[in-house]
């Protein structure tokens, strides 16, 4: 018996669905996709999940912890703790995220990323990291802590730049001085720039676009709309995703955007346009009525988990969700009724393309084994990364 591992089940493709489908790989990498055979079991080590989906991996490209941890804690622990508690949930690949924080908080952020990469073996896999912030917009802050909220400034981010090779998102506001000279020099990097938290108009999204930004954060949440300006109409950020070539965002929970607008989005985008994403804070996993910080436990903001997400101590605004990618892969087939090829492709391959990540998002030869296997109900029976089981049901 060779290394060669094969999962044969209900195989998720971009386009089909595979009823009798193999997924092989070796050394934590994929080496063949196709329908099941009795040569395939002569020559691998089969794990049969009978009628479950084997699809391809989740990927979060915006998330803030997870289990009762924030990234923003600066500890291995919380990195390892929130990869962990994802990975049960269908997530193989993930964007540890910031919140806009002291140069101090932010390096130390970026330093804890390096360890605790390298000692993740029992989580999702860390491909990178996502900065949200801190050139925002104050009046669409959400629950960013406006403290810590400025213009991009080039001395600035270049010195971010240099600390760290990790950096593969990075959200801003585009009309912010400076923000459109960000968005060159930091597209050119290879690095997604997104556009968020943010009053941009139309006119200074057209510009975005032409400077490198190519995505919307959490589409509709911290961004405007349709505004009239003596008495003529103008159309606003929310209104630009629809009309220019961004690539949106979605928190699918159900809560920051209705299942009427998680039916209708990817109907006018496409869903090569549409990637779910969790935005979830430490109170992913955790139940209703529990209180949590928001940010480092140092610095962070008080929340409370109520109606299944995070938010402010007032009520005036959510912080963060606590959802998980299976739960948004469920309300994108059980409730907004797309079919489950185009609800997985936009938690796996829509992410992956967007990052230019060729290795994660879709079963196909080269690519890692990343593999959640999944009932009709998405609940996660067994999630495999680089080839390593890491969780089983």
């Amino acid at each position: 018996m060779s290394g060669k591992i094969t999962v044969r089940g209900r195989v998720v493709l971009p386009d089909m669905i595979l009823d009798d489908g193999a997924v092989s790989y070796e050394n934590g990498v994929i080496t063949a996709v196709g329908r099941f055979s009795p040569e395939i079991a002569r020559e691998s080590e089969v794990i049969d999940c009978g009628k479950n989906y084997v699809s391809p991996g989740f990927v979060d490209l915006h998330l803030h912890g997870g289990g009762g941890h924030d990234f923003m804690d600066g500890t291995v622990e919380a990195f390892l703790g929130a990869a962990r508690l994802h990975a049960e949930h269908g997530t193989t690949s993930m964007l540890p995220t910031t919140l806009s924080c002291s140069d101090e908080e932010l390096f130390r952020f970026l330093d804890t990323y390096k360890v605790a990469k390298k000692q993740n073996t029992n989580g999702a896999d860390m491909i990178g990291v996502h900065l949200e912030g801190p050139y925002f917009a104050i009046s669409q802050k959400g629950a960013q802590d406006e403290k810590y909220i400025v213009p991009p400034v080039k001395e600035h981010y270049e010195k971010i730049l240099s600390y760290s090779d990790d950096i593969v998102r990075w959200t801003a506001a585009s009309e912010l001085p400076g923000a459109l000279q960000f968005g060159r020099e930091v597209s050119q990097k290879g690095i997604l720039v997104s556009l968020g938290h943010s009053d941009a108009m139309y006119d200074d999204a057209k510009e975005a676009i032409s400077s490198g930004y190519s995505m919307l954060t959490h589409f509709y949440s911290g961004m405007g709309g349709l505004k009239r300006i003596n008495s003529y109409r103008y159309p606003g950020l929310i209104d630009a995703g629809y009309m220019l070539d961004f690539t949106v965002e979605l928190i699918a929970d159900g809560c920051h955007l209705p299942i009427s607008l998680l039916e209708y989005i990817p109907k006018v985008k496409g869903v090569e346009k549409v990637t779910l994403c969790t935005d979830s804070s430490r109170g992913a996993g955790l139940p209703d009525g529990e209180n949590i910080i928001l940010g480092s436990l140092a610095n962070g903001q008080s929340a409370i988990i109520e109606d299944g997400v995070a938010k402010l101590p007032d009520r005036s605004a959510f912080a963060g969700s606590v959802a998980t990618t299976d739960r948004l892969v469920r309300n994108m087939y059980k409730k907004a009724g797309f079919k489950l090829t185009d609800a997985v492709r936009m938690m796996t391959l829509t992410p992956a393309d967007a990052v230019k990540n060729e290795k994660k998002g879709k079963l196909e030869v080269g690519r890692d084994a990343d593999i959640v296997v999944f009932d009709d109900d998405i609940n996660i029976m067994k999630t495999i990364v680089r080839g390593n089981t890491i969780f089983e049901k």
